[in-house]
């Protein structure tokens, strides 16, 4: 099975935008997510991890929120990627390498995992490096 091209676009349009599929979901709640949270990974948390799967240690290491708006993330053609860079805190210590990115729920803890993918070339964190997310990182909806 698969979805349909425009279904797959919408979806991506709901989840990183908040815009509403006609007659299907709304962002109607009680308190919808404003932002999502982006998280670095030394290995791939897989589809059973949380934001804390494998995730970055490096210290002054933190999440990155990014507003779930057109400002925050541009949807096309069945792909989202941020609508900026997304800049991460740099280390003052500690070393990682940094494998996967992740998109999820929460600032901190064991929030949902909403998508993981590959960071390519990976990215060697050691004091004084800042971890970036380009425009040019995306996830595809297929």
């Amino acid at each position: 099975m698969s979805k349909g091209n425009t279904f797959e676009n919408d979806l991506l349009k709901l989840i990183f935008n908040a815009t509403a599929i006609a007659n299907i979901a709304d962002n109607a709640g009680s308190s919808p997510l404003t932002n999502l949270y982006v998280s670095l990974h030394t290995a791939d948390p897989g589809e059973a991890g949380d934001q804390t799967t494998s995730e970055a240690t490096y210290t002054s290491y933190a999440r990155v929120a990014v507003a779930r708006t057109s400002g925050g993330f541009t949807v096309t053609g069945n792909s989202v990627s941020p609508a900026a860079d997304i800049v991460f805190p740099a280390a003052t210590a500690g070393t990682n390498t940094i494998t996967h990115f992740a998109i999820g729920t929460a600032l901190s803890g064991a929030g949902k995992l909403l998508y993981s993918g590959t960071v390519t070339p990976n990215i060697s964190v050691s004091s004084g490096v800042t971890p970036r997310l380009t425009t040019a990182s995306t996830v595809t909806e297929d």
